[in-house]
């Protein structure tokens, strides 16, 4: 018994003793590095004890690693804030921290939960500025006298009124000049400047003052940079570019270098660009949108502010004001109406008659000047017809007692533009286009010079070729196959069933592939819809009567890109019957009319073999070849029969001994019993038919295949 309260004396000083442990603590957060959050109080007998901190949720490290004092078997840890604490109870109110004492061979694990309480007469400055580290700036030293260079912003506190300044020293030849800060928290520079403070550090600590007596520092490092070595510089402040009106979009307009490394670019004006754009690496100017001058008249003349810059430290940049001028380009020749014109008019027509007045318009521009000339005269005459302006006048009497003299004047007029390349009226639509036929025609026009001075009869002639594109139009309606569809489907009880599939075409034009489908009309939807050229049918559980009866009207259009969308319209009549047959009793009524017979839509499908061709002609030559040995066989085996029955009998023994004798005992030797001494003599005939030498005496021999008879040379 003594023995056994000694053991148990023993377990109590061996085995670790806790007091005053805390699970929860609350602290607030206006508590600052190095404040005790709690004391623990341990009793322990053996020569080694620990107390660790393990981890923090959410990590941080705002907590040290506890203490642990002892003296006689009495240990007392702590567990403090850290250099680095910044308690905040709105940013996190909650933390918690795995605690664990080891005494001898025990261990001990303690969890500890830390709410952190909100101080509202508690302020301090947040951030990189209230960091032991403090926050790192760089400038150039080529920045101005006075320029901002940081602000310092302090979450929460802008409605606090702070006072800001610089507690640091700044005296030279440290610093060239005091940089400042104001209200506002605008850090600026000196009013000296920076200039040749190349590579140096400046510090500069920072109070921030509140009402009530409460004030914070932080700590500001700038460290200046040299100006870079290469500058970003255009060889040019203004660049005028002129480039024609029917350039595509995506072209190229013009190229524009600036001088540094790594630069790149951008259009500072106007924002957005409609018609410009640039490359950010290369500095290539391109068109975005058509440059046509007789839709947008404002694209003639287009001012670009172009800005080329670093996009890396040391920051550098330039500008460069861009004109692009728009030249209008002499796209289409004048036109005429009309094209064509014939008259009449009497002999006794007076000099200065006017015929016709030409009326022609440039289409790319309205208001220009156009010139016309009297071209050819036909017959050729002195000078029967003249113009003036636009007005086509008699020139002189027309006299018609000369035989043939007024059968017909001809004169074709040349009209010009004032575009540059200068165009004529060369070319006459005289049919109709189809798109689908022929999209694009290719026409040779052979140019003849007639107008030269020196020798009237040398003419040159020179050719050029005229493009003409047709557009594709709409002009076909769709085509569905088939037009009217009657179906029988069973009730889909709540669910979506397919119904059929509307299926459209265009005959004429099997390229247009995009259709629109919509129910327009009918006896009623009954829950039926479009997917895409799908019918589906969703059942809204409605009870009888049965069956139900749907005429739905399909409008089906072009959904191409050109204009104008034709359209169809498709039949679909759906009869829907209960899924099962209903066996309740129905009324003794008699119907007045004819029963309706329900009519019910089944597809078979038949399966069949269609061979090649050339295997038909192969099986076939096969056949007749053996239908033709076959015939053949049985000829000769009726020849053989018929030659056995006519024969006279023999004994027995000659037939025995025509089938002991003969070499061959075949079917034919054996039927042939009258003609016994003609088979037998061929029979013993030997034909040797090879030759060989004898493994043991050498000699040679002949031998018959057949028979294997030999004959020794």
């Amino acid at each position: 018994m003594v023995l056994l309260r000694l053991l148990v004396h023993l377990f109590a000083l061996a085995v670790s003793d806790l007091h005053s442990l805390p699970w929860f603590i609350n602290i607030s957060e206006s508590l600052g590095p190095g404040s005790v959050l709690w004391s623990f109080s341990f009793n322990c007998s053996s020569d080694t004890a620990t107390f660790e901190l393990l981890s923090v949720q959410p990590p941080t490290t705002f907590f040290n690693d506890p203490s642990l004092a002892g003296w006689q078997g009495t240990y007392v840890g702590k567990v403090t804030l850290s250099s680095s604490a910044r308690l905040d109870a709105l940013a996190v109110n909650h933390y918690k921290l795995q605690l664990q004492f080891t005494c001898g061979n025990h261990v001990m694990a303690i969890p500890l939960s830390v709410d952190v309480q909100q101080d509202p007469g508690h302020i301090q400055c947040a951030g990189r500025f209230a960091s032991p580290a403090g926050e790192t700036i760089q400038v150039l030293e080529t920045v101005p006298p006075g320029t901002h260079l940081y602000t310092l912003l302090l979450p929460g506190l802008e409605h606090q009124k702070a006072q800001m300044s610089i507690v640091s020293t700044q005296d030279p030849p440290n610093f060239p000049g005091p940089f400042s800060i104001n209200e506002q928290g605008w850090l600026q520079a000196p009013s000296q400047g920076l200039q040749g403070q190349a590579k140096k550090v400046f510090q500069l600590q920072i109070l921030v003052s509140f009402g009530q007596g409460q004030s914070c520092r932080g700590m500001l490092t700038v460290k200046v940079l040299p100006a870079p070595s290469g500058q970003v510089s255009f060889l040019e402040q203004a660049l005028n570019v002129t480039i024609p009106e029917d350039l595509v979009p995506g072209s190229e307009v013009v190229h524009v270098r600036a001088r540094g490394r790594d630069v790149h670019y951008e259009i500072l004006s106007p924002l957005p660009s409609p018609l410009f754009s640039i490359g950010l690496a290369d500095g290539v100017v391109r068109t975005t949108a058509p440059l046509d001058l007789a839709r947008t008249p404002g694209a003639a003349v287009t001012r670009l502010q172009v800005k080329a810059f670093k996009r890396l430290p040391p920051w550098a940049s330039a500008e460069l004001d861009l004109t692009v001028t728009v030249q209008p380009v002499n796209r289409w020749p004048p036109r005429c109406l009309p094209a064509l014109l014939v008259t009449q008019v009497p002999e006794t027509t007076p000099v200065g008659t006017v015929l016709d007045t030409i009326k022609c318009a440039d289409p790319d521009s309205a208001g220009a000047t156009l010139d016309y000339q009297l071209w050819v005269l036909s017959p050729p005459s002195p000078a029967s017809l003249c113009l003036q302006d636009t007005a086509l006048e008699v020139n002189a009497t027309l006299d018609c007692d000369s035989p043939g003299a007024c059968l017909q004047q001809r004169a074709s007029i040349l009209v010009l533009d004032d575009g540059q390349p200068q165009m004529a009226r060369q070319v006459h639509l005289l049919g109709p286009l189809d798109y689908e036929q022929q999209r694009l025609h290719r026409l040779t026009v052979l140019l003849i010079d007639h107008g030269q001075d020196r020798d009237p009869t040398s003419h040159r002639s020179g050719s050029c070729t005229i493009t003409i594109e047709v557009e594709d139009v709409n002009d076909h309606a769709p085509e569905c196959e088939p037009p009217f569809q009657e179906l029988t489907i069973h009730s889909s009880l709540g669910h979506s069933v397919e119904v059929t599939k509307v299926s459209c075409r265009i005959p004429q034009e099997p390229q247009r592939q995009a259709f629109s489908y919509s129910i327009v009309g009918g006896s009623g939807q009954g829950g039926f819809s479009l997917q895409g050229a799908m019918l589906v049918h969703n059942d809204p559980l409605l009870g009888p009567p049965w069956p139900r009866t749907y005429e739905l009207l399909i409008r089906v259009a072009d959904a191409g890109p050109s204009t104008p969308h034709l359209s169809t319209t498709a039949t679909i009549i759906v009869h829907v019957i209960p899924w099962r047959a209903s066996t309740v009793a129905t009324s003794t009524r008699r119907a007045t009319g004819p029963s309706m017979t329900t009519p019910l839509l089944v597809t078979v499908t038949e399966s069949f073999w269609r061979p090649e061709p050339w295997f038909v002609v192969v099986l076939t030559s096969t056949g007749a070849l053996f239908l033709t040995a076959l015939s053949w066989l049985l000829s000769r085996f009726l020849q053989g029969w018929a030659q056995v029955l006519q024969a006279p009998c023999r004994p027995a023994q000659a037939l025995l001994l025509n089938s002991t004798q003969g070499t061959e005992g075949s079917l034919e030797g054996f039927m042939e019993a009258p003609r016994m001494e003609m088979s037998q003599a061929p029979s013993n005939l030997q034909r040797f038919d090879g030759r060989a030498q004898d493994a043991g005496t050498g000699r040679e021999y002949l031998f018959d295949t057949r028979t294997g008879d030999r004959r020794w040379l």
